[in-house]
Formats: C-alpha cells, sequence, structure tokens
C-alpha cells in the first residue's frame, strides 16, 4: 500500500504574468467561511447581495447581473449559447487569441460566423467595425475588450452605439479588463458583458460575472424552458409564448440561471458557495476602494511596470497608446530568442519565485507579458519584479542598464 500523500503546499510565487495571480489573503479567508444550504435565508441574501456588488462592477442598472459557476469561459459559453440560435449571423472583430476563441464557440452554436481582423498589437477603429456591420447586418456583435494575447484594450463606447443604431446586440468579454480598465455597460449600449476573478478582481478562478441587459434578457426568456421535474401549470401555460428554439445547453442556460438567482429561486444546479464568498470579497474590496481609484491604481502601477521595462533597455509591443493599463508585453532581446526567452522566465521563477508569462500564437516566445493586476498592483511587487528581470538578463548575457528598471520606476512613483 502507498504511503500517505501529504497535505497540498504549493510553493510561495510572486504572480506578475498576464493571469491568475496572487489572490488577496481577505478573498482566501472569505473563501473558508462556513458552507450553508443552498436556499438558507443566509445564501440567498449573500446571492442578493453580489448581484447588487456586481452592478457596481460592470457600472449597470441590469436586474439580471449575477454569477456563472465556473471559469471566465463559462460565463463567455453561457452568454453565446444562449443568445445565438443556429444560423444567427454573429460579427465578431477579431485583434488577438481571444477573438478567435469567441469565434470558435459561436461556430459551435450554430451561428453563421464572421470575422474582420486588424494585426495583433492594434485595435478596431469604429469606422471598421460600423462597415462590417452595416455590411453584415448581423444579430450579435462579440467582441473582447481587453486582450491578454496581445496587452490591447478595444474602446467599445462607439462599437455599443453602432451595435444599438443597427439593431445589433453586443456581447463584450470583459475577463481580463475590468477592475483596472475603466467599464461602463450602460453607458456604452453593451447587452451582456461577461468577466472572472483571476485578474484585476483580485480572486481565484472559478467564477464568471455576467450581466444582461433588459432586451437580451427578453430574447433569452424567449428562448427558456423549465425543467420537466421542476415545471409547475402555470409554466406549460408559457409555452405558447416562447419564440425562440431551446437554449442547447442545460448548465449554461441563461433563462434557468436568471429564474435560479431571481425571486422564483427555481432549482438549477447546486451553486459554489465557497466562489460566491469569494466572488462576494472581490466586490466588496473594489466598493469599498471605489472603483475610480482602482482603475488609477492599475494606471499607476501598469505606468510604472511599463517605464521600468523601458528603463532596461527593452522594448514595448504593440500600440502603448491602446495598452491595457494591467499588462504589459516586453519583447525578448534578439540576442535571446525564443530559449532564452524561456530560461529568463526560468530563471525568474526559480531563482525569485516570480511568475511571468510568454504569449500565444504569432506572439508566442517573441514577447513576456508582464502584470499588474489586481492585488499584485502595487509598487513593493512592481519593483521587486523589475530588479529581478535586471538580474536574470545580466545573467542571461544582455546588457542593461544598472537599476535602470526600479530608477525609472521610481520617477513614475515620484
Amino acid at each position: 500500500m502507498s504511503e500517505p500523500m501529504e497535505e497540498i503546499a504549493p510553493p510561495p510565487r510572486l504572480l506578475m504574468g498576464p493571469g491568475p495571480i496572487g489572490v488577496d489573503p481577505r478573498v482566501l479567508r472569505a473563501m473558508a467561511a462556513p458552507l450553508v444550504g443552498q436556499f438558507d435565508p443566509f445564501m440567498t441574501a449573500t446571492m442578493n447581495e453580489v448581484m447588487g456588488l456586481y452592478r457596481e462592477v460592470f457600472d449597470t442598472d441590469n436586474e439580471q447581473t449575477f454569477l456563472i459557476d465556473g471559469t471566465s469561459r463559462a460565463g463567455i459559453e453561457a452568454a453565446l449559447v444562449s443568445l445565438i440560435e443556429p444560423g444567427d449571423r454573429v460579427l465578431v472583430p477579431v485583434f488577438g487569441r481571444f477573438g478567435h476563441l469567441l469565434t470558435e464557440i459561436a461556430q459551435r452554436c450554430g451561428a453563421d460566423v464572421h470575422t474582420i481582423e486588424v494585426p495583433w498589437g492594434e485595435v478596431f477603429t469604429p469606422e471598421a467595425v460600423e462597415a462590417a456591420v452595416e455590411r453584415l447586418r448581423p444579430k450579435l456583435v462579440a467582441i473582447v475588450q481587453g486582450d491578454t494575447s496581445t496587452t490591447m484594450c478595444q474602446p467599445l463606447a462607439d462599437i455599443g452605439r453602432i451595435c444599438r443604431d443597427h439593431d445589433a446586440l453586443l456581447y463584450v468579454d470583459a475577463t481580463a479588463s475590468i477592475g483596472g480598465n475603466t467599464f461602463e455597460a450602460d453607458a456604452w449600449n453593451i447587452d451582456i458583458a461577461t468577466a472572472g476573478l483571476q485578474k484585476c478582481l483580485g480572486g481565484p478562478p472559478g467564477s464568471a460575472p455576467i450581466t444582461i441587459s433588459p432586451r437580451a434578457v427578453d430574447l433569452i426568456a424567449g428562448r427558456g424552458r423549465v425543467e420537466a421535474g421542476i415545471r409547475d401549470v402555470n409554466d406549460d401555460e408559457d409555452e405558447g409564448f416562447r419564440t425562440g428554439t431551446r437554449i442547447a445547453s442545460n448548465y449554461f442556460d441563461l433563462a434557468m440561471v436568471m429564474d435560479y438567482w431571481g425571486p422564483r429561486r427555481l432549482n438549477h444546479h447546486t451553486e459554489a458557495t465557497s466562489m460566491l464568498y469569494a466572488a462576494r470579497e472581490c466586490a466588496r474590496l473594489l466598493h469599498a476602494e471605489g472603483v475610480d481609484h482602482a482603475v488609477a491604481r492599475h494606471a499607476l502601477h501598469g505606468t510604472a511596470m511599463l517605464e521600468g521595462v523601458l528603463g532596461l533597455g527593452l522594448a514595448v509591443f504593440g500600440d502603448v497608446a491602446h495598452k491595457m493599463h494591467n499588462v504589459v508585453a516586453v519583447e525578448i532581446p534578439d540576442k535571446l530568442g525564443p530559449a532564452g526567452g524561456d530560461a529568463v522566465r526560468a530563471s525568474l521563477l526559480d531563482d525569485f519565485g516570480i511568475e511571468i508569462g510568454t504569449s500565444f500564437g504569432p506572439l508566442h516566445g517573441k514577447v513576456w507579458r508582464i502584470g499588474t493586476m489586481g492585488f499584485n498592483a502595487r509598487k513593493d511587487a512592481v519593483l521587486t519584479t523589475l530588479a529581478a528581470l535586471e538580474h536574470a538578463l545580466r545573467a542571461a548575457g544582455v546588457a542593461v542598464p544598472a537599476g535602470g528598471g526600479v530608477t525609472a520606476a521610481q520617477a513614475v512613483y515620484a
């Protein structure tokens, strides 16, 4: 018989990549709170608190604002499978890896998907999106706000206006951007937005906040059905008012999830209680700090990291004017190449316990992605990372200015 396993003991890490990030200790403490029953008054009251808190996070009055149990991709799938009926025309503006993800999920939903693209490192102009919308007349436009693969942050206000002018729904994946960059769901005419906890919100992956506009609610409710095991006579009578095809997924059926979070409390799944606590604490901390202050904090530390890597003589990838506050793509020096770039990342992890990332597709092995987000958007984390990066670069034979990174970052803080 094999020996019993030891208690799990992850090594200490400073997570300065594109996510996940280090979880705020207060969120970890919240996750350790005792469980209660699914329809305990404390549980339903906490769910209502979460709905109110995330209306502030998304800057919306949408009644239907809640959580999808699962990582941020669960929120994306729930939104798209609940909006898209087979044959619906969908437009996806692609400016990085996660635009391709939206394309694939929409295709799996049976949509007639059309894409427009710009080179990685750029964002779309309103004119380019409007021309495509006028040409294609899509039912839905699906776009990412902040794509960590390129670090770009797509302006959305004009795109929301364009979609509303042409009677198209707008879905936005705000996983990597919300909490660290301005996001205004109502002002920007966004119909559905989804997010995750593991970036600027300072929590663990496993819960996907979502907000749904009234006109998107109407469309989804028109596809809704109540499961046979919990249906009553009134539900049978309502069947004649359904206007759309049944949503293909049970777990990600937003019509049923809305009934679960809403006044009827129709049983749908067992809520991930510890993740509910985590999501509540993430949003409570953001509320206590103030959303505008949190965005400014991410902008400050993101700028310090940007100036720091420039102070080391490194080049930054992409259109810096449209970079997210919370992550920077640093071009790996030609002298290193992909293998040397991986060796520098390994040195940071092995010698300093610091994690940074590389990227995907055409940028794999060509850039490092360094994040300053959530609990790790703070001065000591930035300066420690820059000092360690300088040492790792010198050890790899790259000549960099002595103290250049820390000095440049300190100038931002000064």
